[in-house]
């Protein structure tokens, strides 16, 4: 096959290949809720993950190759545009790569530079896509970096760090003996995660921030960390508000020599944040030089289709479906360049196109909406841009029901629904799983902040009652065999590894889709929108626009 398509070629291949499909679906159900087929999701699934795709990379081929055959077969299987006629929105980003080689980026403590290497010991990117900064910043130690009224927690009070570089670790206050609860208990809060501690910095007026790693309070090693940001381009969203100048990381052992440049022990004031009268300290260090980086601007695309509601009233009310179509693309100059991102997201996003082509087929009373997102491997960004400039109004949005990463091992007697709890939508899960013969799966400690990880998180934020679908624990056939399947997939996450097998059991996948298709149809036929638990605080924003 040709390695350049015209984008007229490609629709004609995308049309085939679903005329194709269709001929091994099965019949339509007589009666009652859609039944998701698997012959189309396999088929959806093979096509997604296949080398011609490219790994889905923000701003590379591959991605625009992806937005055409999901436009193509969002109009096949019967879906309307949102807005206007076209099934494309528009987002905005710009990608951005450090350029160390190019900087005079240096640390001084003391009165004498501390000598710290890019990627080994810190990693820095512009946050708000300009591409040269220059910096002479004194350096603050702000603990946990957090604001949170409602914990009585202030580790900004009394301290002005406009114009100057934040240092903070990550994760939330640990839980004590007297305050067991406190930030969730052994559970991570948003105000855990290191896209709330950069946020929380621009709105302190900070001119940068640099996040303290160690592998437990983050939950992965440091090579994470520089791989991210060393070695490739990151993205962000152009049009909206900017972050700091300064984004970045800096390794623990270079932490704790730079803070003992300045006079300071790190142990000691990491001790000290854990307290809630802790007060920013001064790290007798500051921050010199110039930093580049280069600078692009991207446009990619969310694929957005609806299914019209039947009632007169409702109808102006909307579920949305989504789930992201992006992953890692092409990396690298020898070898497997290729992240096909099979499990993550090419499931999801086939799982999506599968519902879709029977959703048509039974209209509910309110509005179905199905969302392919992109760039969620850069941060939520595809999710975040429609929830800035949604295609339905928020506020007569019921609930966003997120599918990120299906189940290929094999059917399960429960289904993964941690998050729903905070809404209406936990005892409506409960009762559709209940009704397809499965239960919901044991809530675990979110030590790692999934909930904020996924593309649900950004309609939460907004107000929306949302939480992504995840598949079961509790395999059907082959106990021992699934389990050992499923845990395998941990070394292929995110690596060129996540292929496409065609001997995948898919009825786990299909189960998933099935499940989080009957759930939307419960809330879309339902006497009102679910609502968020009293005291939740992302139920707050709804509240806000309900003023």
């Amino acid at each position: 096959m040709q390695k350049l398509f015209s984008s007229l070629a490609f629709t004609a291949l995308a049309s085939s290949l679903a005329l194709a499909f269709s001929a091994h679906a099965a019949a339509p159900a007589a009666h009652g809720l859609p039944i998701v087929q698997e012959a189309p999701l396999r088929a959806h699934l093979a096509f997604l993950s296949n080398d011609l795709l490219e790994g889905r990379g923000t701003g590379q081929r591959g991605a625009d190759l992806t937005v055409a055959y999901l436009e193509t077969q969002a109009q096949m299987a019967g879906l309307k545009p949102v807005r206007g006629n076209s099934y494309r929105q528009s987002v905005q980003i710009a990608g951005v790569k450090s350029l160390p080689a190019e900087s005079s980026l240096q640390a001084v403590a003391g009165g004498k530079a501390v000598p710290l290497a890019f990627g080994p010991d810190w990693v820095w990117a512009t946050g708000d896509s300009v591409a040269a900064h220059t910096f002479d910043a004194p350096l603050v130690f702000v603990g946990y970096g957090i604001t949170a009224p409602e914990e009585g927690w202030n580790d900004f009070k009394g301290a002005d760090v406009k114009n100057k570089i934040v240092v903070m670790m990550v994760n939330d206050p640990q839980p004590t003996a007297l305050e067991p609860n406190r930030f969730a208990g052994k559970a991570l809060t948003y105000y855990g995660r290191w896209t709330y501690k950069f946020e929380e910095a621009k709105r302190q007026g900070a001119a940068g921030v640099l996040l303290i790693h160690t592998k437990p309070s983050a939950s992965y090693d440091w090579s994470v960390v520089q791989n991210s940001w060393s070695g490739s381009e990151r993205f962000q969203l152009a049009d909206r508000t900017a972050g700091t100048p300064l984004q970045g990381w800096i390794a623990e052992d270079a932490a704790r020599r730079l803070f003992a440049a300045g006079g300071q022990d790190l142990d000691a004031l990491r001790a000290q944040a854990e307290s809630k009268d802790f007060k920013a300290v001064a790290l007798n260090a500051s921050l010199s030089g110039e930093m580049k980086s280069a600078v692009r601007k991207v446009e990619q695309f969310n694929i957005a289709g609806m299914v019209p509601g039947t009632d007169p009233t409702l109808k102006d009310e909307a579920v949305i479906y989504s789930g992201h179509w992006d992953h890692l693309g092409k990396q690298g100059d020898s070898g497997d360049t290729i992240y096909n991102g099979a499990v993550d997201n090419a499931s999801g996003t086939a799982g999506l196109l599968a519902m879709a082509q029977e959703a048509v087929k039974k209209p509910a009373k309110r509005t179905q909406i199905f969302l392919w997102v992109a760039a969620e491997e850069q941060g939520l960004l595809g999710s975040a841009a429609y929830a800035a400039d949604p295609l339905w109004p928020l506020n007569k949005t019921a609930a966003a029901l997120n599918l990120d990463s299906l189940n290929f091992v094999g059917a399960t007697h429960d289904i993964g629904a941690q998050g729903s709890e905070r809404t209406d939508l936990g005892a409506m899960a409960a009762t559709v799983a209940k009704a397809m013969g499965m239960h919901i799966a044991q809530a675990r400690p979110d030590l790692a902040g999934g909930y904020f990880r996924s593309d649900h998180f950004s309609f939460a934020k907004a107000g929306v009652p949302a939480f992504s679908i995840n598949g079961g624990r509790e395999y059907i056939k082959d106990v021992e065999a699934s389990k050992a399947k499923a845990a395998a997939y941990g070394p292929r996450y995110h690596q060129v590894t996540d292929e496409y097998d065609a001997s995948w059991d898919l009825s786990g996948m299909t189960q998933q889709a099935q499940f989080t298709l009957n759930l939307g149809q419960a809330v879309a036929n339902a006497a009102k929108m679910p609502a968020w638990k009293a005291g939740d605080a992302f139920g707050k924003a709804r509240e806000q626009a309900a003023k």
